[in-house]
């Protein structure tokens, strides 16, 4: 590729649940084929209803634990809980866990920024399936086919300040995968894998920003093939050395 092109869709409104995620972006932005249309997974959670009341959520005796142990909110620790497979780590102020979807992330995703006054957003339950809702959509109005990607800010091990990553995928294949291929010298690569969801995704993050009200971002010049999901970027468990 030559180029990359990188658009926010601005003129986001407060997200309810029920929005036509698929007749917002249409509205606003002229897709081209192969387009990369990067979407908060946060709008996704807020259109699919995914939030979590927190007058609705009673702390048990773990979570009130847990709050002692990390100088959280009791309620903040039940939602935590809730969308956690297992806790990872745990230090004051922040709680490590495994999600449902295999998702290693501070407090499992669960985020109160940009929300209304008593509501957390959670991750969608399943980001590759809504995704592709979103792209089927959008293919629909348009005619066009794009990839689609929900991304979410993750931290990251031995490394200071967050990055979007990839939650979702559809569309396109997740991976870059040059095992196989010899470098300039002619010696084969072993090991090379580049993650092309993830980078599109913090790519998207640059002229997003976090309390800018943009929720869509669309990338021109990537040139999207093949099919995949996010799931496909989760370490085996067999691979996982930090299990």
């Amino acid at each position: 590729m030559e180029k990359l092109d990188i658009f926010p869709v601005h003129g986001a409104e407060e997200w309810t649940a029920g929005m036509d995620l698929a007749a917002w972006i249409t509205a606003r932005f002229s897709l081209e084929e192969g387009d990369v249309v990067v979407v908060s997974s946060k709008a996704v959670s807020k259109a699919e209803g995914h939030m979590l009341q927190q007058e609705e959520l009673v702390p048990s005796a773990f979570a009130k634990e847990l709050a002692d142990r990390t100088g959280h909110d009791p309620v903040y620790c039940e939602a935590v809980l809730r969308e956690s497979r297992d806790i990872v780590r745990m230090a004051p102020g922040v709680i490590i866990c495994r999600t449902r979807h295999g998702f290693v992330v501070a407090n499992a995703g669960v985020d109160a920024s940009n929300c209304r006054e008593g509501e957390y957003a959670i991750l969608p339950p399943n980001p590759d399936s809504s995704a592709a809702r979103i792209r089927d959509a959008l293919a629909e109005r348009t005619g066009k086919q794009v990839a689609v990607i929900l991304s979410d800010t993750f931290g990251r091990a031995w490394r200071v300040g967050q990055t979007d990553l990839a939650v979702g995928v559809a569309g396109m294949t997740p991976l870059r995968n040059y095992r196989g291929c010899a470098d300039r010298y002619g010696r084969e690569l072993y090991w090379t894998c580049l993650a092309d969801a993830d980078e599109l995704a913090s790519a998207a993050e640059l002229v997003r920003g976090k309390a800018d009200g943009v929720p869509v971002v669309v990338i021109r010049g990537y040139c999207p093939q093949g099919s995949g999901s996010a799931a496909d970027l989760v370490m085996p468990p067999e691979r996982d050395l930090f299990r």
